[in-house]
């Protein structure tokens, strides 16, 4: 039986692990943790677009309003902070 999110406490590591499997999947490039993924060509905003959903969706979370800046979503660390902070944030409702 498998723990939804909102059931086990969000771990960086995990966070970062599941971001990069995405990324590689989809991009068929591995990426280190603090690549800029738009500067190298990693991220267009079709795919950043995928990219927010798919984090949503795994990660039982919503990205609204001002989250949606890119500086959010330029590296895996970036990503990983988001979804702790925001995490944290529905946890603490």
């Amino acid at each position: 039986m498998s723990e939804s999110t909102t059931d086990r406490q969000v771990v960086a590591e995990d966070i970062e692990t599941e971001l990069q499997r995405f990324l590689e999947t989809r991009t068929k490039t591995t990426w280190a943790a603090d690549t800029d993924l738009f500067a190298d060509g990693g991220m267009s905003s079709l795919f950043a677009m995928e990219l927010v959903v798919h984090i949503e969706q795994t990660f039982s979370i919503a990205i609204e309003g001002p989250d949606l800046r890119i500086d959010n979503f330029r590296t895996v660390n970036d990503m990983t902070a988001l979804v702790l902070r925001l995490a944290k944030a529905d946890a603490s409702e």
